[in-house]
């Protein structure tokens, strides 16, 4: 029985051995590419211009502010001017520590090579740091040009961080939680403030027309809607060009008026600029001035909007437009009208239409503040004093507002906080399934060794043709594979196994996305190709992804012959592992001779096309040698996948179906068989998205129980 166990452990290092070389990772292809990012360089002209431009994309919540700020602080009126005075404080200092010292100075750096929001955040982390809950990366992909990360020193701060978060799971789980709380609560505040943003401006038109009905208002706020969403088609450059003159004069008039005012009614406002009076205003007011915090907070919203909307525009030109247009125009604007409400006491809900509290928003800004410590540490390397400053200083700010805005809850709040919990139920389920289907994928991957050894075992054959198989897994070869030829015993001429990834970058350019390398013997004609896109890349449909793969085949052929020199030699050679005892059962195989195509063309498959294995004693440090009855050259190799082209191209699919087990709770059964095979059923297949040919398509099934 000893004997019997050591020579399993011998026969299964060999079959580890031999899977190892026979499918070895990317390193060479991938370390052809470029591996440099390069940010882009803008004239300052160009930085103007695209200034400008954001102006009407992206600053037009936190320019309507204005309009609904102070009545929302001060809803039942206001009794004295101190307590103006102490919201107008309140109101300049967090528009100075939240939007232009964390957003513009700050998190706007922490871009993914020019994007922004929660998700670019994440990217980061995951580029960094192992908290991916899909370990599907590589060192191949570093060496992508849009793929930027840091190493560290063994005992720095940065590198105890990472070793932490990357300890356990559930560290990865509630890094995840808290992205995906920050991405809905974005979305559900996204859906209500250009609302509430466009019925706020509309309000003003009853200041005139006092006995005008409500209904009026909001059938104008409609239409202005619909006219808004119906020229974002356009794109953005069009959008900018089209508003930004528009925002600019908006901004320009609500500063104008603010600075007349404060000259025409009480200079006296202007020592609102003394955060003492923030004191004092928490301390005349008691309960009623934290209860007002929710509608001051109001004057920050679209906040997130600078960091979210990063991807249209420079940083650059971002922090120029705040600075030097939007954040003085919002000071003497808000400015101006504390001092006009210091004047007429009794027009305060006159002058503003009463809105929604927009509660998601302060949750966004908490989730950014958290996200950016880790970001601080290990991509910046930042000082943890700088770290402890920033977090400080922005929690000072938003926890404050975030307990007022829980006040106001069930005056309106809740409208975004259940839209973000719908989003987050669907992200959270969604993902869930998808880690349990790649966990399901990586458990019943078989060793390309063992597909090199069923030749004999189940009369397996070559058919004319290219078989792309496609899977998640850049290794080992997919159960769906397994299962086809165990039913159908026979592979295509040609296979290639696709391997579509997507990676924690924003995009993948198209001469990096990808990459091609040969398993096993030549005469084999078993290929890999690991075709990689980021978060941001779309699939067009015009595009021809048969097509593209076969061009790259054809270039890794190419490039393969002049990397061998032009070399006659197919000979193919494993290193052997070093036992002591004989290594039996190693899978080795037996090319082909020249009998591939006949004189009229037509292909042909000779009985020593098939995969056998060969029983081998190697001893010492010999090598496991392949000699090759007939090499073939490159042209040969060419002419040969063309021809196989000809005979048909077949895409196999695998449609694994994700259910829960009987013995699984309600809850588990309600969001497995019913909302994800809901989502599963709505959502474009791979065979859509990938524009293959429904004559072409061959879909694998099988069902997976967690």
């Amino acid at each position: 029985m000893a004997s019997l166990s050591e020579s399993e452990g011998t026969n299964r290092g060999s079959m580890w051995e031999l899977d190892q070389n026979l499918d070895q990772p990317m390193d060479e292809e991938a370390s052809r590419l470029k591996n440099m990012y390069r940010e882009k360089k803008f004239s300052s002209l160009l930085l103007l211009r695209l200034a400008f431009q954001s102006l009407g994309v992206v600053f037009g919540d936190l320019g309507t502010s204005p309009l609904y700020v102070f009545y929302n602080a001060f809803p039942h009126g206001v009794d004295d001017e101190e307590d103006v005075i102490g919201a107008l404080s309140l109101i300049i200092y967090t528009l100075t520590l939240i939007p232009l010292l964390k957003y513009v100075f700050v998190v706007l750096r922490a871009n993914d090579n020019g994007q922004g929001g929660t998700f670019a955040l994440y990217s980061l982390l995951c580029r960094h740091a192992k908290i991916s809950t899909i370990p599907n990366q590589h060192k191949t992909d570093e060496d992508l040009t849009t793929y930027s990360r840091q190493t560290y020193e063994e005992n720095s701060v940065g590198a105890k961080i990472k070793r932490w978060l990357e300890a356990h799971a559930y560290k990865r789980n509630c890094l995840l939680i808290v992205v995906l709380i920050g991405t809905c609560t974005a979305i559900g505040d996204g859906i209500l403030t250009p609302a509430i943003s466009v019925l706020s401006a509309s309000g003003g038109i009853k200041v005139q027309n006092p006995n005008m009905s409500t209904d009026v208002v909001v059938i104008v706020s409609v239409i202005i809607l619909i006219g808004l969403f119906s020229m974002q088609h356009y794109g953005t450059d069009k959008v900018g060009w089209l508003f930004a003159p528009i925002v600019l004069l908006w901004f320009i008039l609500i500063g104008s008026v603010g600075a007349l005012n404060i000259h025409k009614y009480k200079g006296s406002v202007l020592k609102a600029y003394n955060p003492v009076y923030i004191y004092r205003y928490f301390q005349r007011r008691n309960s009623d001035s934290w209860a007002s915090l929710g509608g001051i907070m109001l004057s920050i919203t679209g906040t997130e909007a600078l960091f979210a909307d990063l991807c249209h525009f420079p940083v650059f030109a971002i922090q120029i437009a705040f600075t030097l247009i939007v954040f003085p125009c919002l000071l003497l604007a808000y400015t101006g009208q504390a001092a006009y409400i210091i004047a007429h006491k009794d027009h305060v809900a006159d002058a503003f239409y009463r809105s929604i509290p927009g509660t998601a928003v302060v949750i966004v800004m908490l989730v950014t503040t958290f996200l950016m410590v880790p970001i601080m540490l290990l991509v910046w390397k930042s000082h943890w004093i700088l770290v402890v400053t920033f977090i400080v200083l922005s929690l000072m700010v938003e926890i404050p507002y975030f307990s007022a805005c829980l006040l106001k809850i069930d005056q309106g709040g809740w409208v975004p906080l259940v839209i973000a919990t719908a989003f987050f139920i669907i992200m959270y389920v969604w993902h869930f399934c998808t880690v349990k289907r790649y966990e399901f994928e990586m458990h019943s991957k078989v060793s390309m060794a063992w597909i090199l050894g069923l030749g004999p075992s189940l009369g397996l054959v070559r058919v004319p043709g290219i078989g792309f198989v496609y899977t998640e897994l850049a290794s080992g070869v997919p159960h769906i594979f397994s299962h086809f030829i165990t039913n159908l015993p026979a592979i295509h001429s040609v296979v290639v196994f696709v391997c579509v990834k997507y990676l924690p970058v924003y995009t993948v350019p198209m001469d990096e996305r990808f990459l091609v390398r040969r398993i096993g013997p030549k005469n084999f004609h078993i290929f890999r190709c690991v075709a990689r896109y980021g978060y941001k890349d779309l699939h067009k449909k015009d595009e021809d992804f048969e097509k593209m793969l076969f061009n790259c085949l054809l270039s890794f052929l190419r490039l393969e012959s002049m990397m061998e020199g032009y070399s006659d030699s197919d000979d193919f050679s494993v290193p052997e592992q070093r036992t002591e005892g004989s290594i039996s059962n190693a899978f080795l195989a037996e090319k082909t001779n020249n009998n591939t195509m006949c004189s009229n063309g037509d292909l042909s498959y000779s009985s020593q096309d098939s995969i056998v294995p060969v029983q081998s004693p190697l001893r010492g440090n010999s090598l496991l040698r392949y000699s090759s009855q007939a090499s073939h050259t490159v042209s040969d190799e060419l002419e040969f996948l063309n021809r196989c082209k000809d005979a048909g191209v077949v895409h196999i699919l695998g449609n694994t179906i994700v259910l829960a087990r009987r013995d699984s709770g309600i809850i588990k059964k309600i969001a497995v068989n019913y909302m994800y095979a809901f989502m599963r059923k709505i959502c474009r297949e791979n065979s859509v998205i990938f524009n293959v040919p429904h004559e072409s398509l061959l879909n694998v099934g099988q069902i997976y129980y967690i």
